[in-house]
């Protein structure tokens, strides 16, 4: 008979050392919890991809990411068409390489008392009594009463507890040269709804190398649109990195009760990303906390908001998934002063403070956009 050891009450296992699964264990380690984290793969080499994150990281991790901040972007030029657009961002958005971001977060997670069991892979879980049985491949099968799935969009945790995942889409990336007439510290953004409903990226990774990358949707391949736009613009990719994101769609309950234990999903397995720009570092965190919260305390006001946040998301992308290039360029030349005042002062990820901000200074957006909403059926659809 295999062996099954049992963990005592209040024990906590997570399924996936991501980002988000590493930072919820540290915090319930922190708060006296004992935790194991579970992965199927090593993290003396987790893939490695660079990423822009806003600075309220910070808010939410501390110090623990700044030995993974490669640079910084104070400008963003933002194009569709023959127009450009340029916003200041103060304070900076961050670069950042997930790969040391995994590693740092690992080794405070170690320091904390947190156990690591690398090159475990997850098989399923099945009630238990007051428990649930969790059985992995070459490891003991373990019983406890608390698990969190931090396993990525398309969680096996998830799964097997019958809880609903978020749709998803696929993200491609190239490393190149930085282009010669990059300005420093600046990241461009280019708006080309007939390659793809959200857009194109360039994120400088040092003076050197930028990444290069677009998100696919409705059934495109991202590769041959990235590849397409590398030959337009004489760029050679030196790498390529890619990833598998969910794209939030509406909020779906991150728990579940399963025999006499609590099940959890954290991060992309929740669907924790900003559908406007499929990026989910600091929601994921966001949520992490929010969880570790209501572990501890029973609380869900952390909940509320993130739902808040990212409901806030998800109305701009609906609007945006309509655009047409025309569309885009009449955006851009309508950001005036006081539209940019805005977008310097707030984040993406404080986007109903932006909404409102905006609102504010141009009375006539929110009519428009209704109007819009009523017109395309986006309404009924986002309810």
């Amino acid at each position: 008979m295999a062996r099954v050891e049992t963990r005592s009450p209040g024990d906590v296992a997570v399924i996936g050392a991501s980002t988000t699964g590493l930072f919820t264990a540290l915090l319930l380690a922190r708060a006296g919890r004992r935790v194991e984290v579970f992965d199927r793969s090593g993290l003396t080499d987790p893939l490695g991809r660079t990423l822009i994150v806003t600075a309220r990281m910070r808010d939410y991790i501390g110090d623990l990411g700044e030995t993974a901040i490669v640079g910084e972007v104070r400008r963003f030029e933002l194009m569709a068409g023959g127009t450009t657009a340029v916003v200041d961002v103060n304070p900076p958005d961050l670069i950042i390489e997930r790969a040391d971001l995994i590693g740092r977060l690992a080794k405070e997670a170690m320091e904390a008392g947190v156990e690591l069991h690398l090159g475990t892979r997850f098989l399923g879980l099945e009630p238990s009594g007051d428990r649930v049985k969790l059985t992995f491949e070459d490891f003991p099968s373990i019983e406890t009463n608390i698990v969190i799935g931090a396993d990525g969009a398309r969680s096996r945790v998830a799964a097997a507890a019958g809880l609903k995942v978020q749709p998803t889409v696929r993200l491609v990336q190239a490393i190149v040269s930085a282009p010669a007439d990059l300005p420093r510290h600046t990241s461009r953004v280019w708006f080309r709804p007939d390659d793809t409903p959200y857009f194109f990226w360039l994120i400088p990774e040092s003076d050197e190398t930028a990444g290069i990358g677009v998100i696919g949707s409705n059934g495109k391949d991202p590769r041959c649109a990235l590849n397409r736009f590398l030959d337009e613009h004489r760029l050679t990719a030196l790498e390529y990195q890619a990833a598998l994101i969910p794209a939030y769609s509406r909020w779906r309950n991150p728990s579940a009760r399963v025999g006499g234990a609590d099940i959890y999903l954290v991060g992309d397995a929740a669907g924790h990303v900003k559908v406007t720009t499929i990026g989910g570092i600091v929601t994921g965190f966001r949520g992490a906390a929010a969880i570790a919260e209501r572990i501890l305390h029973g609380r869900n006001r952390a909940l509320r908001r993130l739902r808040l946040e990212l409901d806030a998301h998800l109305l701009v992308r609906r609007g945006l998934h309509r655009f047409q290039s025309p569309d885009y360029e009449r955006l851009l030349l309508g950001l005036d002063t006081a539209s940019k005042r805005v977008f310097e002062r707030y984040s993406r990820d404080e986007t109903p403070a932006m909404i409102t901000s905006l609102v504010r200074a141009h009375p006539g957006l929110l009519l428009k956009g209704f109007k819009s909403y009523v017109k395309g059926g986006l309404w009924t659809e986002l309810h």
